[in-house]
């Protein structure tokens, strides 16, 4: 087994930025979540105490060094709790009732209803601060966490009228050590907020991908990179789903009610396409979808477009770099890459977005240097 012991001195000796925290971060549960973040945090030379109620669980997290095991004297000053939804309120309990000098957070992807029912119980939740860092995987377990999982990505904090300063600026500290950028909401505002960009795209790509379940071998051969976008998170853990779904039914029910009704509207006009509006609905559902998209923030959070080009690469060792490496000869920035592969061929298809301004010199000069760009002209 891996001595990870001396890890935290060895990150401080080699130069590592301070952490924000100072003290030892207890986490309860060494999943993805709970994994990742102890990874973080011991990259920065964060003292992370590992807990989990399947000690083999709890033994592979330490052994990958995402923290170690408790031990008696341990003062968290800051808890951690990723466990599954349906736990959530009574694990905070008890960790609020052990260590009652520590702030306790969680990282559920649901925050209203365990306020709700800890509220109910008559926990004092003073030094309780939800939050819900929006970054994952579509595998699970602590042999797939990574300390750099929550860099750049939202972690949502939180606080009531009870929150004092202090306690909020560690849980902040907490997602700025790992690479993540705060943002304050109310669990109402949350949970509003992920029902539409999380929860309920994740019931469409799931319905969706069920259809597939029972196509002809042959539909299935036709599959590009659209199907491939539209189902990616339906590999999806379903006990997982059940829970995030059932904490959050009353948001996720509004929102797929009135996209039925979208679907109903497109549909109706699908049955008599040449009927007088059938097409204009068509084609205001499909503009309706290019405005949302618009809105969606790119890369460093900017809203903005950009231009693809589509790069045939040999399915070959070191031609992707190779392409990479050319791009940047030819002053052009990467912003967006996906890979498609061609069945039955040996070679696949690069879909690489630029700035709308290096397009030409993009398809220019790769072309110039031997590469085939589908669709282009001079191809």
């Amino acid at each position: 087994m891996t001595d990870t012991t001396s890890a935290p001195s060895a990150v401080r000796a080699a130069g590592a930025v301070a952490a924000r925290i100072t003290g030892t971060v207890r986490i309860v549960g060494t999943g993805l979540l709970g994994a990742s973040i102890g990874h973080a945090l011991r990259a920065k030379g964060v003292d992370v105490v590992l807990s989990d109620t399947s000690p083999a669980q709890q033994r592979l997290a330490i052994d990958y060094g995402a923290g170690r095991a408790p031990a008696e004297g341990d003062a968290p000053v800051l808890i951690v709790v990723a466990v599954p939804p349906d736990v959530t309120a009574d694990v905070i309990q008890a960790e609020l009732e052990r260590f009652p000098e520590a702030v306790v957070t969680d990282v559920a992807s649901v925050k209203l209803e365990p306020f709700r029912e800890l509220s109910a119980r008559g926990v004092d939740l003073r030094r309780y601060i939800g939050s819900h860092p929006l970054a994952g995987r579509e595998r699970g377990g602590a042999i797939s966490a990574r300390a750099d999982l929550f860099i750049g990505r939202p972690w949502v904090v939180c606080r009531d009228e009870e929150t004092s300063a202090a306690d909020l600026s560690l849980v902040e500290a907490l997602a700025l050590d790992v690479g993540a950028a705060p943002l304050e909401m109310t669990p109402e505002e949350h949970d509003r907020s992920v029902a539409l960009t999380s929860h309920v795209p994740q019931v469409v790509a799931s319905l969706l991908a069920g259809r597939l379940a029972e196509a002809e071998e042959g539909a299935l051969r036709l599959a590009g990179q659209g199907v491939r976008d539209t189902t990616r998170i339906a590999a999806s853990a379903p006990e997982l789903w059940v829970q995030i779904l059932g904490a959050n039914a009353a948001p996720v029910v509004e929102i797929l009610d009135a996209l039925a009704a979208d679907l109903r509207e497109v549909s109706d006009a699908l049955r008599a396409p040449d009927a007088p509006g059938a097409r204009r609905a068509v084609a205001e559902a499909i503009s309706h979808g290019n405005d949302g998209v618009e809105r969606l923030p790119g890369k460093h959070g900017q809203n903005r477009r950009f231009e693809s080009l589509v790069v045939m690469v040999d399915d070959t060792p070191g031609q992707l770099g190779r392409l990479f490496g050319e791009l940047g000869e030819l002053g052009v920035n990467v912003e967006d890459l996906r890979l498609e592969h061609s069945p039955g061929a040996q070679f696949g298809l690069a879909e690489i977005s630029v700035d709308p301004a290096a397009l030409h010199g993009a398809i220019s000069g790769l072309t110039e240097r031997g590469w085939r760009i589908a669709g282009n002209t001079n191809d």
